[in-house]
């Protein structure tokens, strides 16, 4: 029998929070300027792994910016 591992596709914004050290207060303010892309799935949100990667990304680029 083989077993198949699923990954998840996407995040709940706790899960986004925990990821990022944030709290859910910040993550979820962060979503809903869109800094942090999501979908809204019936009353929940939805975060790509992507999406994460492109905020974390971003504020990384940035960072850069100020220590040239």
């Amino acid at each position: 029998m083989t077993t198949v591992t699923i990954q998840r596709k996407w995040h709940t914004t706790a899960e986004v929070a925990e990821m990022l050290g944030f709290g859910l207060s910040k993550t979820k303010a962060l979503v809903l300027s869109g800094e942090i892309r999501s979908v809204k799935v019936g009353r929940n949100r939805r975060i790509l792994p992507a999406w994460v990667d492109e905020y974390v990304n971003r504020c990384a680029s940035d960072a850069e910016g100020w220590a040239a």
